[in-house]
């Protein structure tokens, strides 16, 4: 038996394969092209979405630094590991911003190859006739007489420039034929898409590093000024700067509310807010003009929205000698729907003792079966004012910043209210009670109404409206307009006699492609008054 010799250059199953070293710009190549595939450009896009997820579910400084500070009181152990992950500053963070910078540089990376190919096949002509076009998904065949093959080629070439289509002539041994395609505008619309998603990105970050929002409450009778110093709260952009603040203020004239009153399943549920403002621009006349929820007020180049509303009660306190040494409207914060109200007020000076008084205001004041107050209806109809009363160290001078909605209780003993000599100081409009151990008097000379007002300003909201609807447009024509090759091949038979052939294929799924081929070669027969052998 004889054993068969391999040859002398015969590598062994069992060999290694070597790959070649990919070196630091193989490896960054490799790397480029991985981020700027399609599909990674999905992924990034994905992600963003999600990473976007934390923004609603947790307040974020930039729109609610009140809720962020709530919050750390009230999850003191979860807050500070919370912000270590910059959750409360998601869409300033270090992880979305890198997200958000991959997608750009994704996108970017996929759409200018893409670009420069369809360029490049828009000025290609369409292929050549193929030699079978029977084996093409959509064929018809027909012989008709009567005509010469220059006639019925002409035919079709002008049914197919009806249809919009790039027409070419190819001729062949035996048969002329014209070669036609159309549907490049999915392509183009495919572009404007991912052209208008990028224009987005842009814009947003160029909106948000140049923008700011800022929160005002403003009560009936008061007026804003739009400079630094008049908002509650203010978060500018990174490249914001204070000189691009149009002057103008704004002034409430006065808030109303309505309430559901017939529907006994939503009595007390709001139906609607209206703040009636006067507007004024500097060197121009004033303007009266409305904010509601749904329909923010545009001046200054910012939009100007209506967050909130609440009650500010009017409070005069006097001293011993019947001097006035406080009087102010003070804003409270709703506790819950019927709008019982919390509010304080703090006398560091022209008292005996330094006083604070943490007040209820309860709009239609009504009392459970424990004796403790509440409201029974958002509206002003039974107002009632009460407040505990605290005497000692307010702690205001020790240069600590304090929050005018609380009062620090901690260097201070409780001389009215509910567990303390005397009881809480009950009032109701135009009513007078009287400090206790001496010091003076509180009067509640009335209440107000008061609006806060969330003011944005965004330097490219018209073009991100722009891109959007660009994008839109372009995903709607990537869609519905198909990408299509047709083909008409005529050979002349006999004298009078010419065999036509119509094939068709499309890019993708067509299921129109049949009948469109089959209504070309109609077409043909409709236009010269063919018959069919």
């Amino acid at each position: 038996m004889r054993t068969l010799s391999r040859p002398s250059d015969h590598y062994d199953s069992d060999a290694r394969v070597v790959n070649p070293t990919l070196g630091v710009v193989g490896w960054l190549r490799w790397f480029w092209r991985q981020l700027t595939s399609m599909r990674t450009a999905l992924l990034l896009l994905l992600l963003l979405a999600i990473a976007a997820v934390p923004g609603s579910l947790f307040p974020q400084r930039s729109s609610d630094p009140n809720g962020v500070t709530q919050y750390f009181r009230d999850h003191a152990d979860t807050a500070p590991t919370l912000d270590k992950f910059q959750l409360f500053d998601v869409y300033s963070s270090v992880w979305f911003s890198a997200i958000y910078l991959l997608l750009f540089i994704s996108l970017i990376g996929c759409v200018i190859p893409r670009t420069k190919h369809h360029i490049v096949a828009l000025r290609t002509p369409p292929p050549a006739t193929p030699a079978n076009l029977s084996r093409l998904p959509a064929f018809v065949s027909a012989t008709l007489k009567g005509v010469t093959a220059e006639e019925v080629l002409e035919s079709a070439r002008k049914a197919l420039k009806g249809q919009r289509y790039r027409v070419v002539r190819y001729d062949r041994d035996g048969a002329i034929t014209v070669s036609a395609e159309r549907g490049y505008a999915r392509e183009t619309g495919n572009l404007i898409f991912h052209f208008a998603l990028v224009g987005v990105l842009i814009t947003v970050g160029f909106g948000s590093g140049f923008g700011f929002a800022g929160q005002r409450v403003i009560v009936e009778g008061q007026a804003f000024t739009n400079t630094l110093l008049a908002y509650d709260s203010f978060n500018p952009g990174r490249f914001f700067q204070a000189s691009t603040l149009v002057p103008y203020t704004i002034t409430l004239d006065k808030f109303t509310a309505k309430y559901e009153e017939t529907n006994k399943q939503a009595i007390g549920q709001p139906v609607d807010f209206t703040a009636d403002v006067t507007t004024q621009m500097k060197g121009e006349a004033p303007q009266q003009t409305t904010i509601k929820v749904n329909d923010p007020l545009r001046i200054g180049g910012t939009d100007v929205y209506l967050l909130g509303n609440g009650y500010a009660p009017q409070v005069t306190i006097r001293n011993a000698k019947g001097e006035v040494i406080f009087t102010d409207i003070i804003p409270f914060l709703p506790q819950d729907k019927n709008l019982t109200s919390l509010g304080v007020v703090k006398i560091p000076d022209g008292l005996a003792k330094q006083i604070g008084l943490i007040g209820f205001f309860y709009p239609t004041v009504s009392q459970g079966h424990s004796g403790a107050s509440f409201s029974i209806y958002p509206d002003t109809i039974d107002p009632q004012l009460t407040f505990d009363a605290y005497q000692g160290d307010l702690g205001l001078d020790a240069g600590v910043p304090r929050s005018v909605y609380a009062l620090d209780t901690g260097n201070m003993t409780k001389i009215a209210g509910r567990n303390s000599p005397n009881g809480a100081l009950e009032m109701r409009p135009g009513e007078t009670v009287q400090l206790p151990n001496g010091l003076g008097s509180v009067t509640f000379d009335g209440v107000k109404r008061f609006a806060s007002l969330d003011i944005h300003r965004d330097p490219t909201q018209g073009w991100v409206l722009f891109f959007a609807l660009a994008s839109l447009g372009g995903l709607l024509i990537s869609l519905f307009i198909p990408r299509r090759r047709m083909w008409v091949s005529v050979t002349q038979k006999t004298k009078g006699s010419v065999t036509v052939e119509c094939a068709g294929l499309a890019r993708g799924d067509d299921p129109t492609l049949e009948g469109a081929v089959a209504a070309l070669e109609q077409s043909i027969e409709r236009d010269l008054g063919l018959t069919r052998d």
